[in-house]
């Protein structure tokens, strides 16, 4: 649980090292079974003859930035306040746990936090869960864990859940591949999915205990592990990403000692506006453990930390904003870039009629997220020839640039 001090603060003002660590690849080393392909096409009426250009979006709903937060460590303050703020609903009344921590919030009723996906609908933000299934109960009332039902209901609203180690295990003697295996074990029996990444658990070890952490993840699958070091925490993605065995470095949103003021808030949302105004799309990753009203190990942010924080980039970035933000899981992000980077799209106009063709790679089976965003550039409206096979949204009768396709 806990972490080294230089990583809390080697990141929090300076955005200097977040572009220098930006990590992008023109190539691609996963290989992909060209004989498990398969094809996919529709047609695009116009309503005009102008000539398109049709490409991937860079990230999903065309977005400029994908930002993705993860709760470690499983604390039941994710369900008690961070999730009914931001998918709407009641917020915990101060809670105190087992351990004598107030894990609950300020007991307001929130309408949650959006951004819009570009056809008329709004998507509250989504966060992803760290979990360590051996911390995993239902009794006593006042446990410091979530239970699995509340587990559960945050994956179906669609939050991502991932693998933590079964024990958080990190001290000398630690098995670390039954950590990882005996965690997507539990939670495959308990809740019924299969976890396909990993965040490597702190705490006290053998020195660079990370690195057995970092390849048990990888050899037993996992498509990416979160670590002390690594690449990102900041990806420009409009060209191809580099995500064959990818270790990222976790950095985390911490609550300070200053209690009457958000002056710490505002210093990490001064590094977000610095990369948001990069002028090409941007994924960036942060983390905290707790966001309950204290402090939790002091490696948390406080509720009124959380709620600011997160309101803040909402009124800013969301649907109340200029709604550049596409707020989703670090799972679900890196399996939108995986699918975009593999599909071929081709395309053939004849006047007002454009036929679309792509090619789909073989998508490994634990992928949960499966769409394709993409861009149309044509000054004329248009409409999709309706087709059974396939679920497609536009806005060719309103903005007329984007194109999505919901695989099943």
């Amino acid at each position: 649980m806990k972490i080294p001090h230089y990583r809390i603060k080697s990141f929090l003002f300076t955005f200097v090292l977040l572009i220098n660590s930006a990590f992008v690849c023109f190539g691609n080393n996963s290989k992909i079974d060209s004989s498990k392909t398969k094809t996919i096409s529709f047609k695009i009426k116009l309503k005009s003859e102008t000539k398109v250009i049709i490409k991937p979006a860079p990230l999903k709903f065309n977005k400029h930035f994908a930002y993705s937060f993860t709760l470690d460590d499983g604390y039941r303050s994710a369900y008690l306040t961070a999730f009914p703020l931001l998918n709407g609903g009641k917020i915990s009344n101060p809670d105190k746990n087992e351990w004598k921590i107030d894990q609950g919030g300020d007991g307001t009723t929130s309408k949650g936090l959006f951004y819009s996906d570009g056809f008329g609908n709004k998507i509250p933000f989504k966060l992803a869960l760290a979990v360590n299934g051996g911390s995993i109960r239902d009794l006593p009332e006042n446990r410091g864990h979530l239970s699995w039902t509340e587990i559960k209901e945050m994956y179906n609203a669609g939050w991502d859940i991932l693998n933590h180690s079964f024990h958080h295990a990190t001290k000398h003697g630690t098995n670390y591949k039954t950590e990882v295996t005996e965690n997507t074990t539990s939670i495959k029996q308990n809740l019924d999915f299969t976890m396909s990444h990993f965040v490597v658990p702190g705490g006290e070890g053998d020195e660079k205990y990370y690195l057995e952490y970092e390849k048990e993840a990888l050899a037993n699958g996992n498509f990416s592990v979160a670590s002390y070091y690594g690449v990102g925490p900041v990806f420009k993605v409009k060209s191809k990403v580099d995500l064959d065995k990818m270790i990222t470095a976790r950095t985390f949103v911490l609550s300070s000692k200053d209690t009457t003021s958000f002056k710490t808030m505002d210093r990490y949302l001064k590094t977000i506006d610095s990369i948001v105004k990069q002028p090409e799309a941007v994924w960036f990753n942060e983390f905290t453990h707790g966001t309950g009203n204290t402090n939790l190990w002091n490696l948390s942010l406080r509720f009124p930390d959380f709620k600011y924080y997160m309101t803040t980039l909402a009124n800013k970035y969301g649907s109340k904003g200029n709604d550049s933000i596409w707020m989703a899981p670090w799972q679900e992000v890196y399996e939108y870039i995986w699918l975009r980077d593999r599909i071929k799209i081709d395309y053939k106009q004849s006047n007002k009629e454009v036929e679309v063709t792509i090619e789909l790679p073989e998508i490994p089976e634990t992928f949960r997220h499966k769409d394709i965003s993409l861009t149309i550039d044509t000054s004329s409206k248009f409409e999709i020839e309706p087709n059974q096979d396939l679920k497609i949204k536009d806005d060719g009768k309103t903005t007329h640039k984007q194109i999505l396709i919901e695989l099943r």
